[in-house]
């Protein structure tokens, strides 16, 4: 099959949100908007053009998730990401979320 610019190669759909979120990683912290959202990725636009390392938590703010994501791509200051697992960061949270739980508190989260 051939694919031409624009055309729709996902196999899930693609839902627009408006989401305030931070993009987080050993020694990288980043607020960003969350553009859209599906089961398995995510786009989202960077409040600077500071590129993301491989494996990344994408937070979303007001809904306390932290998505653990892999990114796919970048180009200016948007990234793609595939998302790996999603947890709460409300309550109890794993270990390996420590920081991200700190750095959504930061950015507001209760």
């Amino acid at each position: 099959m051939i694919f031409k610019r624009g055309d729709e190669r996902r196999r899930e759909p693609r839902r627009p949100v408006n989401l305030d979120g931070v993009v987080h990683g050993p020694g990288y912290e980043v607020a960003c908007r969350i553009l859209d959202l599906s089961e398995h990725g995510m786009r989202v636009r960077l409040d600077r053009q500071a590129p993301p390392p491989p494996q990344v938590v994408v937070i979303e703010v007001a809904g306390g998730v932290a998505h653990e994501v892999e990114t796919r791509w970048r180009e200016g200051m948007e990234a793609g990401f595939r998302i790996l697992s999603s947890t709460s960061l409300r309550g109890l949270t794993p270990a390996r979320l420590t920081a991200a739980r700190e750095a959504w508190r930061r950015a507001g989260g209760r």
